[in-house]
């Protein structure tokens, strides 16, 4: 049967949507964070940055008091990245991830590792993170000296990705700081990773968030392979994209109006709204390379505009601060007047909202 053909803009308008990018939603930082299936949160203070844009009147310390009470982690889950998720979603998501880090620590370190026992090693990482919170440079001295004919550095991560570990805090609270630390998801929450979250849930809840997408663009969020035979058994709405592709999507997915304006949005580093389909152009139609600085986050980011990336920022600190905005084209007045509008909200998250707004040429 012919199928629904969904253009670029039709695809962008939905997402946005689900991601709550078109209008601020009025909910928790809870319910958000566990819709979305988590956010990506290399750059620790980025995830703020992306429920600031998210929910009407965020408040940052909502976010530190569930970190701190360790109702939500930041983990290596999806793609192998570190993701803020729920704590249930950490316990449950692990085992079904856990082929994906186990394929990015051969793929990055598989040479390295030539010759090692990494079941000895990462046995012996999980007790050392059982008892106590190690950085990775310390992981890597204590592996060292036990295995020192073996690359310390791989070592150190071949337990960091195959052990089942969360970042602890301080790190990652707002307005705090603390070494990049690592427990494991046991003896920091309390309770053991379980293996009873099947992938067509997995699979159901990214369509509901990101969809309507290819089977390609599951397997690119998530790591995951081999996904065609789980969108065939499912019960999903199919689409076409304008190139022909199937799209799969919920059966309630919502689908506005391609016409619906899209305001200016600011989005932090490593926002998975850019980064978690295989065809990006929804978001992204120049094909732009996606800047992913490194740091501790809530500092540049980038910037939407009618829906799409069209510009980047970066907050300025010292004797002359600036929120700096660098667009990828000519702006309008009407543009210039509302990423200004918009950036003085942020600027009441991430610093003072006396900061001039400057514009600079790509």
């Amino acid at each position: 049967m012919p199928r629904t053909v969904l253009s670029r803009r039709a695809l962008n308008r939905a997402l946005l949507q689900r991601q709550q990018l078109l209008d601020r939603g009025s909910g928790s930082a809870t319910e958000l964070i566990e819709r979305l299936v988590g956010l990506q949160a290399q750059a620790p203070l980025a995830p703020y940055v992306a429920l600031w844009s998210r929910l009407e009147g965020f408040d940052p310390e909502e976010l530190s008091e569930l970190l701190r009470s360790r109702r939500f982690v930041r983990s290596s889950l999806m793609r192998a990245t570190i993701h803020l998720v729920t704590a249930e979603d950490c316990l449950s998501l692990w085992q079904l991830l856990h082929p994906v880090a186990d394929r990015g620590l051969r793929g990055a370190f598989g040479k390295q590792l030539a010759g090692a026992d990494i079941d000895a090693v990462v046995a012996y990482g999980t007790e050392l993170l059982s008892q106590e919170p190690y950085t990775r440079s310390r992981l890597r001295e204590v592996l060292g000296e036990r295995w020192p004919d073996w690359d310390a550095t791989a070592m150190a991560y071949a337990v960091s990705y195959l052990a089942g570990t969360v970042h602890v805090t301080p790190r990652g609270l707002w307005g705090e700081n603390g070494p990049a630390a690592l427990q494991t998801m046991e003896s920091w929450l309390g309770r053991s990773p379980v293996a009873d979250r099947p992938i067509d849930s997995l699979v159901l809840r990214y369509l509901a968030a990101f969809g309507p997408a290819s089977v390609a663009d599951v397997q690119t969020w998530s790591g995951l392979t081999k996904l065609r035979e789980v969108a065939d058994r499912l019960e999903l709405r199919v689409y076409a994209d304008d190139e022909g592709r199937e799209l799969y999507d919920v059966p309630d997915g919502s689908l506005p109006d391609p016409e619906t304006p899209a305001p200016v949005r600011f989005l932090p580093e490593y926002d998975n709204l850019l980064l978690s389909h295989a065809d990006r152009r929804r978001v992204n139609p120049s094909g732009r390379t996606i800047p992913l600085p490194p740091g501790n986050g809530a500092a540049m980011g980038t910037l939407l505009l009618d829906g799409d990336y069209q510009a980047d920022w970066r907050h300025h600190h010292g004797k002359e601060p600036s929120l700096r905005i660098t667009p990828h084209r000519p702006l309008t007045t009407d543009e210039r007047e509302a990423i200004e509008l918009e950036g003085a909200r942020l600027l009441t998250l991430i610093g003072n909202e006396v900061t001039p707004i400057t514009f600079a040429t790509d």
